[in-house]
This record gives C-alpha cells, sequence and structure tokens, in this order.
C-alpha cells in the first residue's frame, strides 16, 4: 500500500455516499462507529423523548440502516427470514420473506445477526441461513443466492454475525470457520460470483472462527479489503480477493478459544485490531513499506463491542464498561471513565455523536460521555428489553433496535 495512506486513508463502504443523514450500514456512514454532525439527544427515558416505539415481528439482532426514508431491519419470523422497511415515523412501507430462516444459539443472537447495507440504488442482506439477497427499495428481489448451499454448510460454533460490505463492483462477504474459509466477491446487480479467495490459516480450533465484519478501503481509486479473524489481519485486492499481505499471529500461544467477534476499525493509516476475546489491542501500521505492528495494549478492548476510530484517536470499551480513548499513533490513553456495575454487559458498540459517545448495554440502558474529556453525561433507561444492536443516528434522531422493539428517541 501506499505511505499516502497515511494521510489519505478513506474509509468507504460504497462509492458516493454524500448524504449526511443515511446510515448505510451498521457503523455508519465511515464504517467507523461516527455519526454525521448534529444535534442528538443526549436524555431519554421510556415517557421522555420518545418519537415512537414499534413492537417488530419475530426475532433480530442487526442493527438497521437509513437511506432517505427508508429504515431497513431484518428479523426472523414464522420460518422465514424478514426484510422489513419503515417510513421515519415508524409506518411500515413493506416486508419481503426472503428464503427459510435458522434459529440462533445463543441468547445474544438470532438467525438476522448480519447488518443490512445499502448503496442507495440496492439493499443487501444476509442472514445465518446462507440467504444472501439484493432488493430494491420497493421490496422487490433483484437476485437471491444461498451461500451455504454452494460453498458448504456453516460450521462456526455459533451464530453467523458477520455483516456484508461493498465495494464498487461487489458485495462481499467473508466466511471464517473451522473448515473451509473463503472471502467471496457477488456482483451486485447480478448475485453471480465474481471471485473467491481462500482464506485457510493455522489458527487452532476455534480460534479459526471469526465474526467480525470486513473494512473496505478506497486509495484513489484503488479498493481494498482488511479482514480480522483466524489470528491474523490480512490485505486484499477488493477486485479480485488476492491476498496482498498478512500480520499476525495475534495469538503467539496458540490458544484454542480465541475466536474474535468484535471488527477492525481504521484511522490515519493505523488499523486497530480488537483479539484475544478482547483482553488485546494491536495497532498495525498501513503506511508502512510493508504493514507492520506499531504497538499493543492490554485491558482496555471487549470480546464484542467493536471501538470508534476518528482523526486520529479511538475510544474503546470493555464488556463491563470500561471506557478509554486513546492515540491512534502511540496507543497512549488520553482518558479512561469506569460505567456504573451491572448483571448486564455491553454487546452493542459504541457511536460518537459530535463530543458525545454513546454506549447501549445489554438491558437497554444507553451511557453519554463527552467525548473530550470522559464525563458522565447521562444515564438514560428504556423498558429492560435485551439489546445487543447498535444505535443509529441520523436527522438529529437516534434509534435503538431491541430484541423486541424500535425505538425513535428525539424530536
Amino acid at each position: 500500500m501506499k505511505r499516502t495512506l497515511v494521510a489519505m486513508l478513506l474509509i468507504t463502504m460504497l462509492a458516493g455516499v454524500s448524504q449526511a443523514e443515511n446510515w448505510p450500514n451498521w457503523r455508519g456512514p465511515g464504517f467507523n462507529g461516527v455519526a454525521s454532525k448534529g444535534d442528538f439527544p443526549t436524555t431519554w427515558n421510556v415517557d421522555q423523548n420518545i418519537s415512537w416505539k414499534l413492537e417488530l415481528p419475530g426475532v433480530g439482532s442487526s442493527t438497521p440502516a437509513i437511506w432517505e426514508d427508508n429504515i431497513l431491519i431484518t428479523a426472523n419470523d414464522g420460518g422465514f427470514n424478514l426484510v422489513i422497511c419503515l417510513d421515519r415515523s415508524g409506518k411500515e412501507k413493506w416486508r419481503t420473506q426472503i428464503g427459510s430462516s435458522r434459529d440462533g444459539k445463543h441468547r445474544k443472537a438470532s438467525g438476522s445477526n448480519p447488518s443490512p447495507i445499502t448503496d442507495g440504488e440496492s439493499i443487501f442482506v444476509y442472514y445465518k441461513s446462507g440467504d444472501l439477497a439484493c432488493l430494491n427499495f420497493d421490496g422487490k428481489l433483484n437476485w437471491l443466492t444461498n451461500l451455504q448451499k454452494e460453498h458448504g454448510e456453516d460450521t462456526l460454533w455459533w451464530d453467523l454475525g458477520t455483516s456484508p460490505v461493498l465495494t464498487r463492483d461487489s458485495v462481499v462477504i467473508a466466511v471464517m470457520q473451522t473448515g473451509p474459509s473463503f472471502l467471496l466477491g457477488i456482483d451486485k446487480k447480478t448475485g453471480k460470483q465474481i471471485w473467491k479467495s481462500d482464506r485457510n490459516l493455522d489458527a487452532p480450533l476455534e480460534a479459526a472462527q471469526s465474526y467480525s465484519t470486513p473494512i473496505v478501503v478506497n486509495d484513489d481509486g484503488n479498493e481494498s479489503l482488511l479482514v480480522l479473524g483466524a489470528d491474523y489481519v490480512t490485505g486484499h485486492d477488493a477486485s479480485n480477493g488476492k491476498e496482498l499481505w498478512r500480520v499476525g499471529t495475534l495469538n503467539p500461544n496458540g490458544e484454542k478459544y480465541w475466536r474474535s467477534i468484535a471488527s477492525p476499525v481504521l484511522s490515519d493509516g493505523i488499523l486497530l485490531a480488537p483479539y484475544a476475546r478482547g483482553r488485546t489491542l494491536t495497532a498495525i501500521n498501513l503506511g508502512a513499506a510493508k504493514p507492520s505492528v506499531a504497538w499493543t495494549v492490554d485491558g482496555i478492548c471487549a470480546d464484542v463491542p467493536t471501538p470508534i476510530a476518528s482523526n486520529g484517536t479511538a475510544i474503546c470499551m470493555t464488556d463491563k464498561g470500561l471506557v478509554t480513548k486513546i492515540d491512534v499513533k502511540t496507543g497512549k490513553q488520553i482518558w479512561q471513565t469506569e460505567l456504573e456495575k451491572a448483571r448486564m454487559g455491553f454487546s452493542a458498540s459504541p457511536i460518537l455523536a459530535g463530543n458525545h459517545v454513546y454506549l447501549t448495554r445489554e438491558d437497554g440502558v444507553t451511557f453519554v460521555v463527552k467525548a473530550d474529556d470522559g464525563e458522565i453525561v447521562s444515564k438514560n433507561t428504556l423498558a429492560e428489553e435485551f439489546t445487543v444492536s447498535t444505535p443509529v443516528f441520523a436527522d438529529g434522531q437516534i434509534l435503538v433496535r431491541t430484541m423486541q422493539a424500535l425505538y425513535c428517541i428525539g424530536k
């Protein structure tokens, strides 16, 4: 990769995202956990500052996507995978059944863990059953394929969690599991396979399995994929999936059960890789002649939530609510805040909106802290509904999806 990456890396999940109020994928417009500029509520409860609440059919743990007036949600109900489209008032516009659903094994999960993604022209959805589909904004199927029927059954010990990502021409799926592991590039318009790249590394037992989502990087029109899992970070040519480099092992002692869930993030030419069930955070310098480890810190990351990365800093959290802001170049701590302890932990990933960081706990409580110094601003409580989805921010409103319902917070 070019040295200019240090100064000019642009993370993009899709070409031409220009509408500031869209939320096209689970980590937001920049795929880094940062909301578009705007004022968002910092206080609410079940009786205050709730615009609307909608009970959802079936179950789902994916994060909604927003494009213009459309809120896109995936769920499972009655043996089917569902895509549901709402308008911004919470009124249902349409719902479409996609193949047959497969139930989740873990209480945090469902058959609809992967989050929908859109480029503004089409909607792409992926499910534990292996169904991968493309729809238009009227809810009509453009194409449907089942990756497990074509490439073999899912061998993950738990529930499929990797979300699709978009390049210029393809929807890309990372399959990292015990047995054959690979990346797939599927033509966005036809659903036909463009390329398949094997990714079989030497990770032992469950460590070979990953639930993380890749990053797409656009460097002056040259797209690449960054993938974390199976004890390594690998870089790939997005046009054909060819491996360009790898850094690892992130598991030098060969731990058998270090499957990875949290995804990598990128800022200022530094890729941050949470690993070891949240015990380690490894920084990889992509601007060097050959990507290499810049530093590693322990004890500030989580098994599940993915960090925020923006403007040379990152905000990490543990599953129990220790929040830390660091400098991405050095790993040095800027501030650290500990949220109140509770029976429930954190599975949703944090979001930075303006000067506030939003951190949603599994019992539906969201803490708001100041991004510049970590001061706790508020604790906001919904009905105690199990919550693992990452909140969504657009047009001054926040969407919080629980296992049972979707809340719209703000006026």
